[in-house]
């Protein structure tokens, strides 16, 4: 299929910023009376109306609670998503796209006409995510933490089936919403009445021309990264006793959460150029002990950092998404001395890390490179299992996840140690032996 066609394709499904380079130029017009989009429109429904559009369950043991926090107003707020173990183990009701608008802020980036986004909000505006929605925090214990940074025209609600899996093992995981203009929608209230009567400020994605692209995504992925320390602050602050109102007036007590974090156990991850965050936001906050980057878009990703990151650092990438520049980016922060591991999941795809794989069937998504040719809940499942090994060996978490260390080394049918192309030039033990990778 040529690249300008599959581009407007993904313009029904809404999900091209997270699959595609992002430099790509606005597709030509398009006859949208064409028998072919409408065919497209029948598939995607049917199969959102068959069941196959599943978010899975974590397999941990804690039940899983979701809420969203907003603390401050204004577009500086800080707005995430929380996942979390849970009290209640049987409401699975956490609308996954709550406002129409996320689907309108999809089809305005693409440049489609506004009856798309309306398409979209109808197939999985009400569409929910295995989480229980507002349910107490389970108490007893301190939870380890996870900042989460989502790809460019994404949003805080498009990793459940990850924020699920480590929140069903023990962890408490935020996922940030970006507010650099790199979210596809977000809003923001301008102040407390505003947010009394829920008068919404909608942010949509930020369209770049060509000679700009580079000095702007520097300086969002900077900007991303201070968003990633700012909710680590304020969950802190929380955990430490302070108050603070999440203005969206939801029925989750967030003093639940004092005393439940360990800060000496917190990690940031990232996906695409949320993976670009999780590079800046070591460099820049210690509080980070260690951090998983996925799949990362390396283009606005600084060489100054490449001896800037004492953390232990995980580069998990899809088979086919990173360029031989891209690798190499990777592979210079194998610093003498540093901890890094990297690992590459057979026949997966970009979309592997989101939950666009999951929302359409076998046929549609193989097509519009949703999915691959790993089935999506393994390679989901490797990602989680192979993170939990990690964050257990360097954050000093006293779990099972060790069981899991050989995934690290990518010792598994579907992973290969290191990049595709290391597969034939490093053995996997070079792949995960501190500073083994030369810079050119």
């Amino acid at each position: 299929m040529a690249p300008r066609k599959l581009h407007v394709l993904f313009c029904l499904f809404g999900c091209l910023p997270l699959v595609l380079p992002f430099h790509w130029q606005d597709p030509p017009p398009f006859d949208f009376k064409s028998s072919a989009w409408f065919h497209k429109i029948q598939a995607v429904m049917s199969t959102a109306r068959s069941g196959h559009s599943k978010i899975p369950k974590g397999n941990g043991s804690y039940p899983v609670g979701c809420t969203d926090l907003m603390f401050g107003y204004a577009n500086e707020s800080v707005f995430l998503r929380l996942y979390y173990p849970a009290q209640d183990p049987d409401r699975l009701d956490t609308v996954w796209i709550p406002n129409k608008e996320y689907f309108f802020g999809l089809s305005k980036f693409l440049g489609t006409p506004q009856f798309i986004g309306n398409i979209l909000s109808f197939l999985y505006g009400s569409m929910t995510t295995p989480a229980s929605w507002n349910s107490p925090l389970r108490t007893g214990e301190k939870y380890p933490l996870v900042i989460f940074s989502h790809g460019l025209g994404a949003f805080r609600t498009i990793y459940s089936a990850i924020g699920i899996g480590l929140a069903s093992y023990g962890f408490i995981v935020a996922t940030v919403e970006h507010r650099d203009g790199s979210a596809s929608a977000t809003y923001y209230f301008e102040d407390q009445v505003a947010a009394k009567v829920e008068n919404r400020t909608w942010l949509y994605l930020k369209m770049l021309k060509q000679e700009e692209e580079e000095k702007v995504r520097k300086q969002q992925v900077q900007q991303r990264a201070k968003e990633c320390s700012q909710a680590l602050s304020a969950i802190l602050d929380i955990g430490h006793g302070s108050p603070k109102e999440n203005i969206l007036g939801s029925y989750f007590d967030v003093k639940q959460l004092e005393g439940a974090i360990d800060e000496d156990k917190i990690a940031v991850f990232g996906h695409s150029f949320g993976g670009a965050t999780v590079i800046q936001a070591l460099s820049e906050d210690q509080r980070f002990k260690c951090g998983v980057s996925l799949d990362p878009w390396m283009y606005p990703v600084s060489e100054e950092l490449y001896s800037k990151i004492p953390q232990p650092l995980f580069f998990i990438n899809s088979a086919q998404f990173q360029s031989p520049k891209d690798i190499m980016k990777m592979k210079r922060f194998y610093q003498p001395g540093k901890e890094r591991n990297m690992i590459t999941i057979k026949g997966s795809v970009h979309q592997n890390f989101a939950d666009f794989t999951f929302v359409t069937g076998k046929i549609v998504g193989t097509r519009l490179t949703l999915k691959g040719e790993i089935d999506s809940g393994v390679a989901i499942d490797l990602t989680n299992k192979a993170s939990l090994a990690f964050l257990q060996r360097h954050l000093g978490l006293h779990k099972d996840f060790n069981q899991w260390d050989s995934l690290v080394e990518g010792k598994n049918k579907n992973l290969i140690p290191g990049s595709p192309s290391d597969v034939v030039n490093l053995s996997p033990t070079l792949q995960s032996s501190p500073g083994s990778h030369t810079q050119n």
